[in-house]
């Protein structure tokens, strides 16, 4: 009996070994191919200086660019935590998204705090809405903003017309402050998922350094 035990034991250990490995592997690959895509779309503006694993399931990046908009700039991707069983459907259960978050000082630095929620709702009752006994009046509006705060200042101004003009529908959270980072932004790993995107992305964090820096004028 103990040697059924034991037997047991250690090939649930050599199975959970064997996921551990596998699906280790499979973040670094995908890590990987996300990182090849940031490295293409920095090719004409910057490079990596350096990439490391934080863990199997983080990769962060240094990235120099050779013009001065952007100073220590990082970026981190986070990937399902895959080679642990539990956290995987953990994370799945809690819908937790693989993420690209990218971190950088800028060269004039805000003098504001602004932490920026983008969200979504989108509905698939289009037939309830299409009931010829119901007379339904639709209207599409525009983005809609919702503020915590009691006073809109015009530095803000510039980073929000930003936000609401570019072509940075993806993104999920921006963040500004006087204190390093001064900009983090957040977007779904697929978001830059080839080169193209991934341009886009920088493109888009670009913009918004700007309309931090047009605030201070």
């Amino acid at each position: 009996m103990g040697r059924l035990l034991l037997i047991d034991v250690l090939g649930a250990a050599g199975l959970i070994g064997l996921w551990y490995l596998l699906f280790a592997r499979y973040n670094r690959q995908k890590g990987a191919l996300a990182l090849r895509w940031v490295e293409l779309a920095c090719s004409n503006r910057g490079r990596i200086v350096e990439s490391r694993w934080l863990s199997a399931c983080r990769l962060q990046v240094h990235l120099s660019f050779a013009s001065n908009w952007l100073d220590n700039t990082r970026v981190t991707i986070r990937l399902r935590p895959r080679p642990v069983p539990i956290q995987w459907l953990l994370s799945i259960w809690r819908k937790q998204k693989e993420t690209v978050t990218f971190e950088a000082d800028l060269d004039e630095v805000p003098n504001f705090h602004l932490e920026i929620f983008r969200h979504r709702w989108i509905t698939d009752k289009s037939g309830s809405l299409s009931n010829p006994k119901r007379e339904w009046e639709i209207t599409r509006p525009g983005p809609v903003i919702l503020t915590t705060r009691t006073e809109w200042t015009h530095e803000l101004t510039p980073v929000v017309n930003t936000l609401m003009t570019s072509r940075g529908h993806s993104l999920m959270t921006v963040r500004f402050r006087p204190d390093s980072p001064h900009l983090v932004a957040t977007v779904p790993l697929e978001a830059v998922c080839d080169e193209q995107t991934a341009a886009g992305f920088l493109t888009v964090l670009r913009d918004l350094a700007a309309g931090a820096s047009t605030s201070r004028q």
